[in-house]
């Protein structure tokens, strides 16, 4: 399984304190029309970390069929649990999820040896497995020698790199072979120019097309091209991030009229300051 791309990790739209299914399944065909290579639900974006274990699988289950094999969906199935972990990788698996993106278990602070064990045996399940490395929420980051160890693992296909560094991408591929993605909206363009196959992207729940073109630029080498709309997406790019994700991708589809703009505690709503200057950021690209 060899991916690239633009993958969206999609936000979980809620009404109410409610997931809003049919507002879901709407997000899931304008990821489609805009042309991602696929899409990402429950992760970050998705706000996992308040879903239930039956609201978690339901969204897994709701994306897969609205996709109906049109393109891929990477079910975020991780946990700092190894057991919770295993449970909703199987589920994901089952459901027919094409892969699993696996977050590096936070909280609890594994060493490297645990994070090994962790994965290997999430990935021991059969579902092509993305691990996802990024320090700033989980506090370990999976060393080199851990991915290249778990690299020899068949079902472990990709790292997503998301602790802000370009300079890991150049390791990981000098040290093993294994699909390297951006989790990094911002450094999509940095991380392709020595590697990087594509994006996991937040912004691409606004702007699909805009991302997926993105990715395809630098996959097929046009770099003038690529770094002038890398440019003009920065200010967004920028301002979508001011605060905690997904705080800044919420307010911006809200401003489009995507979905209402709900969170769960202990997200909150943005700023004043900072959503006016995304809101200046959008009507500036054209985005609203």
């Amino acid at each position: 399984m060899n991916l690239s791309g633009c993958y969206t990790a999609i936000v979980t739209p809620f009404e109410n304190g409610e997931i809003h299914w049919d507002t879901l399944r709407r997000l899931v065909n304008l990821q489609i029309d805009g042309g991602v290579s696929g899409v990402l639900p429950v992760g970050t974006t998705g706000e996992s970390p308040t879903l239930t274990m039956s609201e978690h699988k339901k969204v897994i289950e709701t994306v897969i069929e609205e996709v109906n094999g049109r393109c891929h969906v990477m079910a975020g199935s991780g946990g700092n649990s190894t057991n919770e972990a295993i449970e909703l990788t199987k589920f994901a698996k089952d459901a027919g999820a094409d892969s699993s993106l696996q977050v590096t278990p936070y909280y609890n602070k594994p060493t490297q040896e645990g994070l090994y064990r962790h994965f290997s045996t999430t990935a021991d399940i059969g579902l092509p497995i993305i691990l996802y490395n990024i320090p700033g929420r989980c506090v370990v980051p999976i060393d080199i020698d851990t991915v290249v160890r778990l690299a020899e693992h068949p079902n472990v296909i990709v790292v997503k790199e998301a602790g802000g560094s370009v300079d890991r991408v150049s390791q990981i591929l000098n040290a093993c072979d294994i699909t390297v993605m951006s989790g990094d909206d911002a450094l999509t363009l940095p991380m392709m120019s020595v590697g990087a196959k594509g994006i996991i992207s937040v912004t691409s729940n606004l702007l699909p097309a805009d991302i997926s073109k993105l990715a395809q630029l630098a996959l097929d080498g046009k770099w003038d091209e690529a770094k002038a709309l890398h440019y003009k997406l920065y200010p967004v790019f920028k301002n979508l991030f001011s605060e905690t994700n997904p705080i800044g991708i919420k307010a911006a589809m809200a401003m489009a009229g995507l979905i209402k703009e709900e969170y769960r505690l202990p997200m909150t709503e943005m700023t004043s300051g900072n959503r006016n200057e995304l809101e200046a950021s959008l009507k500036a690209y054209g985005a609203i």
